[in-house]
């Protein structure tokens, strides 16, 4: 089940009704755990088995962290977490990878090897419940959080529809006391999340999936693509999978807010950013900050020497790279993307202190910049290999100035999805830009009442007439 079919809106309506009849906290957390459940479900049974598995393992990893006083007894607790959650999404996620890798390596050594691969699905969402799972431990093992003995409430949090297949990845200090503490109908808060779930819906089905046609026209076939074509179907990709994926946190945001929980914010105009560090620090937020605080920090951060600095960052981003995906373009993505952080945070140039909404010193210069750095690291995450993003990109520096290969961006654009896209791309920058101070796009609750009907029916009939009524899955649910 995904956000953007009439099956969730029909199951939106009755858990909500379910929800809000029920009087007693403890009753809505069962209705939430049990919705859920069957949310994650509506994929494959068995994957309900492996996130059970998850939360209950932390769940008594939390109860006994909160009596042990020992040192030791602590640290082994926290590593049975560590292990299980880290063992799980290592398993189902990289096996194959690294049974892969060591096939090579044997065959450059002259050894004959036959490994057994796992012809499995992957469970969706996994990669963001065991994170969130984790960050409860540690930041019970830590002492910033007292663990919880209400164990509906907990699988509530861990599990909750809302954010479970594509985050927010909610921490346990700022969400777990939400399901601890009774809740009452907000309609001002209700209906600000339907705002943002209408934007979303817009962004998911009428810009992402039809940006998507583009990026899969050059990106299926790069032997066959022009450089400017791929150029391009990169730029359009860019864009997708930022409408794609603030796509999906808007709506679980939003769906959020018809519960009564406040979600944490996970993207924040992110191609306004003027440099690398403040692209990190508005792009998949709830991410960026997990790796910050359970990886990059515990690694010594920025309270070390430059080169171990340098260091804590490439490792920080490459492992993010390895949390996308077993590959080892992923892996490159993470690589390119921690070196543009090193300039900044080494103090070869100068970081910015932009605030969000305000227009850089430098004019539009360092966003296009930043932009730019960017969409060259989106070659290696779009491409399905290595040897086709290198290949990319040495078509996008050769074929530059040749006029056969431009020709075959004239003809996409001749097609329908190539004239919608420069379009879709400029109507999305000049609406983010004018409403880059508020917290969405759809923050029009200041407006006449007028004014904010003709937006909401303008947005809702765009989508029906123009959307693509639902028909690809959000990028994020194969992560």
């Amino acid at each position: 089940m995904t956000f953007t079919t009439l099956t969730f809106v029909l199951f939106l309506a009755v858990i909500f009704t379910v929800y809000w009849s029920a009087k007693r906290c403890e009753w809505q957390n069962a209705v939430i755990a049990l919705a859920s459940y069957a949310f994650y479900g509506w994929w494959d049974y068995r994957f309900c088995a492996l996130m059970l598995a998850s939360s209950l393992v932390d769940f008594f990893v939390g109860l006994g962290l909160g009596r042990a006083r020992r040192g030791g007894s602590r640290r082994g607790l926290l590593l049975v977490s560590l292990a299980a959650n880290l063992g799980m999404l290592g398993f189902f996620k990289y096996f194959n990878f690294f049974a892969d890798q060591f096939e090579v390596l044997a065959n450059a050594l002259g050894w004959r090897v036959d490994p057994i691969t796992l012809r499995v699905l992957l469970p969706v969402g996994i990669s963001f419940y065991t994170f969130q799972t984790m960050s409860y431990t540690i930041d019970v093992y830590r002492g910033q959080l007292k663990p919880t003995g209400r164990i509906i409430a907990y699988l509530a949090y861990v599990s909750s529809f809302m954010q479970l297949v594509a985050g927010p990845i909610e921490r346990g200090p700022h969400l777990l006391p939400q399901f601890l503490n009774p809740r009452r109908f907000d309609y001002d808060k209700a209906v600000d999340g339907c705002r943002q779930v209408l934007w979303g819906f817009f962004k998911k089905l009428v810009v992402a999936d039809q940006l998507a046609v583009v990026a899969d026209m050059a990106y299926g076939d790069v032997g066959a693509s022009s450089g400017p074509m791929l150029a391009f179907a990169t730029v359009c990709f860019a864009f997708q999978i930022y409408c794609d994926f603030s796509a999906y946190s808007d709506i679980a945001i939003g769906t959020g807010r018809l519960f009564g929980f406040d979600l944490m914010r996970n993207f924040a105009y992110p191609y306004f950013s003027p440099s690398m560090g403040v692209f990190w620090r508005r792009w998949h937020i709830s991410l960026s900050t997990w790796f910050r605080d359970y990886v990059y920090v515990p690694l010594g951060g920025s309270r070390v020497r430059p080169m171990r600095h340098a260091f804590n960052i490439m490792l920080t981003f490459v492992i993010s790279g390895l949390w996308h995906g077993a590959s080892w373009n992923f892996i490159v993505w993470g690589a390119i993307m921690g070196a543009g952080l090193l300039p900044e945070a080494l103090g070869v140039t100068k970081g910015s202190g932009q605030r969000a909404g305000d227009v850089p010193a430098g004019g539009i210069a360092p966003i296009v910049r930043t932009f730019a750095y960017v969409c060259l690291g989106w070659v290696f995450f779009r491409a399905a290999t290595l040897s086709d993003a290198l290949l990319a990109l040495q078509k996008m520096v050769v074929e530059v100035i040749d006029p056969a290969a431009w020709a075959a961006v004239g003809e996409l654009l001749d097609e329908k999805e190539g004239r919608a896209a420069p379009l879709l791309i400029g109507i999305i920058l000049a609406i983010e830009w004018a409403m880059r101070r508020h917290a969405h796009p759809c923050s029009i609750g200041h407006l006449p009442r007028w004014k904010r009907w003709v937006v909401y029916s303008v947005l809702f009939w765009v989508t029906i007439i123009f959307g693509s009524q639902g028909q690809m899955q959000f990028i994020y649910f194969r992560f």
